[in-house]
């Protein structure tokens, strides 16, 4: 993988709708891919995490996850983007996103465009 990249889960449909959003504001250098198409060793990250949650992978290689991965994407989108970018990464928003990110996560499946094939696999209780 080269360049930044947001990646996503592509058996998601909710997820493939925001993804699809993200390739018309991102520039033409990031990459927007599903997760399942990426060589998830190569950035150091497990398949568990990349079901759970959406990633930006920085120009350094820098692999972020969840609202602060969201927020990453904004800013990198430009104008007006950057704003609410720049916004869910000051505190004190910063501390409460990733309750709702984790929200929206757990229920992408009732979300418009969302299916059941969207649920979030279980949790391994052990």
């Amino acid at each position: 993988m080269t360049g930044p990249a947001l990646v996503f889960d592509g058996d998601c449909a909710f997820c493939t709708r925001c993804a699809d959003v993200a390739r018309r504001l991102l520039p033409a250098d990031v990459q927007v891919v599903p997760w399942q198409f990426v060589d998830l060793a190569e950035i150091g990250v497990s398949a568990e995490r990349a079901q759970t949650e959406v990633l930006w992978v920085g120009r350094d290689g820098a692999v972020t996850g969840g609202a602060p991965a969201v927020a990453r994407a904004l800013r990198a989108a430009g104008r007006p983007w950057w704003l609410l970018g720049a916004v869910l990464a000051a505190p004190p928003i910063r501390w409460v996103a990733p309750f709702g990110y984790r929200l929206v996560a757990a229920n992408r499946h009732r979300l418009p465009g969302g299916t059941a094939a969207c649920r979030l696999p279980p949790r391994d209780p052990g």
